[in-house]
């Protein structure tokens, strides 16, 4: 069986849960927690990092990018990187925004101050980064919302992994109610169609000891 070692907030594992599901290859998730620096898992993945997929073969894939490489190399029937170049290049484009630059100035800052601190027992949140990270958040959410008021989907016409890198930041955000959807109609109305998807499922039945998500996380007519 195909595993997928995983964080339930981790926006980067999300991508790859999201990705798996929409190409509708059976996975088993099992949770790594990074801090405790298992041998075992070090063996597998020097990084030490999640996500990582480790095939049925045996084949172990680190860091959610190559991973959604090798899926779309690997079971190409369900294309998710566009189908011409000029869509390639910007569905790339979008998941780099997402996964580097939101990553760096919201998730990193909110995330990883609000959850990963807590249950890693690594010390209290910076307000410094909190506070940056709700500036942030506008700034992106913005543009998320320029984008879905001028494009079907954020990267052009069809659905791609530029979809699920943002919706895996911004889900895991909702999931600590760190989204004001009312300053982004457009992103939101963007956000509905994509959570209402099969793949999206699992991530809505996702809880975390200590944490309650807010009433519309898993309603698909927030």
């Amino acid at each position: 069986m195909r595993i997928l070692y995983h964080l339930p907030l981790s926006p980067y594992s999300r991508k790859v849960r999201l990705v798996l599901g929409e190409k509708r290859l059976p996975f088993e998730l099992k949770t790594e927690r990074v801090w405790e620096r298992r041998p075992e898992y070090l063996d597998r993945n020097p990084a030490g990092t999640v996500p990582m997929l480790q095939e049925s073969n045996g084949l172990c894939i680190p860091d959610s990018w190559v991973i959604c490489e090798y899926l779309e190399e690997a079971y190409p029937d369900t294309p998710l990187l566009g189908r011409t170049l000029a869509e390639r290049v910007e569905v790339r484009r979008l998941v780099v925004w997402f996964d580097e630059k939101f990553g760096a100035e919201v998730s990193r800052n909110l995330l990883n101050e609000k959850v990963m601190k807590r249950i890693s027992g690594k010390g209290n949140p910076d307000g410094a980064a909190l506070r940056a990270g709700y500036a942030n958040i506008r700034v992106h959410l913005s543009y998320i919302d320029w984008l879905a008021e001028t494009r079907q989907w954020l990267a052009g016409n069809m659905l791609s992994m530029a979809d699920f890198a943002a919706a895996a930041h911004l889900s895991c955000l909702d999931f600590l109610d760190d989204v004001d959807w009312s300053r982004a109609p457009a992103a939101k109305d963007w956000y509905a169609r994509v959570k209402s998807r099969p793949c999206f499922r699992a991530l809505l039945q996702d809880r975390i000891t200590g944490f309650t998500p807010p009433a519309h996380y898993a309603d698909l007519d927030f």
